[in-house]
């Protein structure tokens, strides 16, 4: 069962600092826990009431040398970060932050992206175009945020996230860089390209002036409607629809 200690500790993780000091984060719920555990992901405590624990046998020994610690309903409800607590939560190990940039290929950058879920729905994203890089500037949100790790659905267990200083990165850089912004190019009007930078901005500023200079091509989502804007997230998998080689 868990302990005073074992709760503290597990709760204390909902917040960056802590999450830093172990150098761990938070993956919950049933379908996340399956994901994780059939992947090649250190797994430092495997938290579950225990017949999810006797009907997932077979992949909790994927994992021996993570600690099993059976809970109640009642414990997962005191340490959960969700609305509805589920069956199993995990403390998982960080993964070490690739030291080498993306310099081929398709990759996403982004610019003071601050929600988590817009966060997550990107990761995602990239998963499902199979980019298997995303950029991010110093002030983007921590992208292993329990709320980003969820809206992810398994994307950072194949998308590498970097941190980095976008305006050097972007200065640097070979391939070409795609901002997206209101007043670009038709998207329609655009070639697909083998390679690619896709700057996505801040949800309510939208990318700094600094990085549109960087910029070899600044490209917009044609509007028909009123609204003002559209979602960075849904912005995002939009283009990279259009931009990215079939």
């Amino acid at each position: 069962m868990l302990s005073k200690s074992q709760v503290k500790y597990i709760r204390s993780l909902g917040q960056q600092k802590y999450r830093k000091e172990h150098n761990v984060y938070l993956a919950e719920g049933e379908k996340l826990a399956e994901e994780w555990l059939q992947s090649n992901a250190v797994i430092k405590m495997i938290v579950a009431e225990e017949p999810w624990i006797d009907a997932n046998q077979a992949l909790i020994r994927r994992h021996p040398d993570a600690e099993l610690l059976i809970a109640k309903s009642s414990d997962l409800e005191s340490i959960s970060l969700l609305q509805t607590p589920n069956k199993v939560l995990l403390v998982v190990e960080t993964p070490k932050e690739k030291a080498k940039l993306p310099q081929s290929g398709w990759c996403i950058a982004l610019d003071t992206i601050q929600d988590p879920g817009n966060m997550g729905t990107i990761i995602r994203i990239a998963d499902w175009f199979g980019i298997t890089d995303i950029v991010c500037s110093h002030d983007c949100v921590e992208a292993f945020n329990p709320k980003v790790v969820q809206s992810g659905m398994g994307g950072h267990l194949r998308v590498n996230i970097h941190k980095t200083d976008l305006d050097g990165y972007l200065s640097q850089t070979k391939m070409p860089v795609f901002a997206a912004i209101l007043e670009g190019t038709d998207v329609y009007d655009m070639p697909r390209n083998e390679n690619g930078i896709l700057l996505i901005g801040n949800e309510s500023k939208g990318i700094h002036p600094q990085l549109i200079a960087k910029a070899s091509h600044k490209v917009t989502i044609p509007r028909k409607g009123g609204a003002e804007s559209l979602n960075a997230g849904v912005s995002a998998g939009i283009l990279c629809a259009l931009l990215l080689p079939r």
